[in-house]
């Protein structure tokens, strides 16, 4: 016998409909967990349970983990249940923020050792979750978190992934063939600038730049070193981005392309005082982020386009056997 609900118990299927979220604001580890149906709803319980003041609106949603940009609602839907969310207002822009009690923070870098190996492992786990929704994001990774893929025990990594060992296995081979290309490319672009200043040195463009780079370093001198510290403090960018930028060769093959938009959005003067760079070498090295960016998300927008193509040929209807047969023997 089927008992009828009461006239104030909540329909099932409004229940039904209900998808659980986490939020938190931009810089911030505090979450709180929500429930909604729709992006509109989502975002009215942000602004109560976050405080955000009706000044401050519109607010716009995030993907906690890269900053994705949620305003479609079907997409909202496709989502995971307790999917982590950063709610901007109006003007805010997104900052990575590792919630687990990562180091991305510059303000973090003075954890103890026991956090840091806790975040770390809470990383691994965080990358294997982006490459089991989408493994085209293989292309969008940082140096830094192949290797951290490639170094988690393979048994580990195929649990967290639901495949088997031998998938997985081969997952970890093409990660280093990635990391390896990268390797190759930053080789070839070395051995390029070596060819190139060894035709500088045949010529007067050597002795030019010197005189350029000489006349730079007398204007800096005279400026105020607290108006050069002003102007440095305006950088967004994490001490683990600068320091790639100072260290590596072709540091645009080390960063992750969110990494990457962040150096390109960067004012090149306030860079180049950050870096105590010339602001030609600044310039140069900020459009080879650019153009890194681009192609890494041409390679990704290629990935997905195949896979949508295959993805629709292996939907089409079959042709029976028996039919096949047929025009054979009509032959």
């Amino acid at each position: 016998m089927e008992v009828a609900p009461g006239p104030g118990a909540p329909d099932p299927s409004e229940l039904r409909s209900l998808k659980p979220c986490l939020l938190r604001r931009n810089q911030s580890r505090d979450q709180h967990g929500v429930a909604a149906s729709c992006l509109e709803e989502l975002r009215s319980k942000a602004c109560d349970v976050l405080g955000i003041d009706e000044t401050l609106t519109p607010v716009t949603l995030v993907l906690a983990e890269d900053g994705t940009i949620v305003d479609d609602d079907d997409y909202f839907l496709c989502l995971p249940s307790n999917t982590k969310f950063v709610a901007l207002a109006c003007n805010e822009k997104w900052r990575y923020n590792n919630s687990d009690g990562g180091t991305a923070w510059v303000s973090q870098e003075s954890f103890d050792v026991d956090e840091t190996d806790s975040g770390a492992g809470a990383r691994w786990k965080d990358l294997a979750r982006q490459l089991k929704e989408d493994l085209s994001s293989i292309i969008l990774l940082s140096e830094e978190d192949l290797q951290v893929l490639i170094d988690v025990p393979c048994s580990d990594l195929a649990q967290e992934l639901c495949q088997n060992y031998a998938t997985v296995q081969g997952l970890q081979n093409t990660l280093q063939q990635v990391l390896d290309q990268r390797e190759e490319a930053r080789q070839s672009k070395q051995l390029l600038e070596l060819y190139l200043q060894a035709l500088e040195k045949e010529g007067s463009i050597l002795s030019k730049q010197k005189e350029s780079k000489a006349a730079f370093s007398q204007e800096a001198d005279t400026v105020d070193t607290g108006v050069s510290r002003e102007i440095a403090s305006r950088i967004a960018l994490t001490s683990q981005i600068l320091s790639t930028l100072k260290d590596r060769p072709a540091p645009e093959l080390s960063l992750s392309s969110q990494d990457l938009e962040l150096v390109s959005k960067e004012e090149p003067h306030a860079l180049a005082v950050t870096l105590n760079w010339d602001l030609k070498k600044t310039e140069t090295v900020q459009q080879a982020c650019t153009r890194e960016l681009a192609l890494r998300l041409q390679q990704l927008q290629s990935l997905r386009s195949l896979r949508n193509v295959s993805a629709r040929n292996s939907s089409l209807p079959r042709e029976p056997q028996s039919s096949k047969r047929a025009r054979q023997d009509a032959t």
